[in-house]
């Protein structure tokens, strides 16, 4: 697996290509639909937070607080990337993110805004939500709680060798499209 570290620079993102292995390790921000559809419609992100060579985490976590009063992460899994298509080549572009975090891949919009800004999606092993949890090292803070709800909200999680794979890069390939063409190629054949 190739180490990934913070500060996650273009050229950093450049270099990975699809069917890479990654270990992230450094800061990530989650969310899923009502935050993508609010900066999608000029909503602000809260005083403080920039997304600039950031990763945001397509995952509705379960974060619970210890005896402590800390928060603590018990499932982190990812979720399905697709539904945030409508919105996230324009927030690539304007908030200078350089990966996206999910499942299930994402379409041409998103393909084009990585090539054209240096960033990729990466593809989280659904399933494992407890195994992704043990790699959040803590809860750096959350936003948007109130608002949105738990699922939805912008958790900053700092995470450790967190697994996942290139399947987007910035040079313009997409695993997802390829093995849907390789599979309707398949099918046609037997038709």
């Amino acid at each position: 697996m190739i180490p990934l570290t913070a500060p996650f620079t273009e050229e950093k993102m450049r270099s990975l290509r699809v069917g890479d292995a990654v270990a992230i390790s450094g800061v990530l921000f989650t969310g899923r639909d009502a935050v993508h559809k609010y900066l999608h419609e000029g909503g602000a992100l809260p005083a403080g937070v920039t997304l600039l060579d950031g990763i945001i985490y397509h995952c509705g976590p379960v974060v619970l607080k210890d005896e402590k009063g800390d928060w603590k992460v018990t499932a982190a899994g990812p979720t399905t990337s697709i539904r945030e298509e409508p919105y996230q080549g324009q927030i690539i572009r304007q908030f200078g993110l350089r990966g996206v975090i999910g499942k299930g891949g994402m379409g041409e919009r998103t393909l084009q805004a990585c090539k054209e800004n240096g960033c990729v999606y990466l593809h989280a092993i659904g399933g494992a939500a407890q195994v992704l949890a043990d790699c959040v090292t803590r809860v750096l803070n959350v936003y948007f709680l109130e608002e949105f709800g738990s699922p939805e909200a912008i958790w900053v999680l700092e995470v450790k060798d967190f697994p996942s794979v290139v399947t987007m890069d910035s040079h313009g390939r997409s695993l997802h499209q390829e093995v849907f063409a390789h599979s309707q190629a398949e099918l046609a054949k037997h038709l």
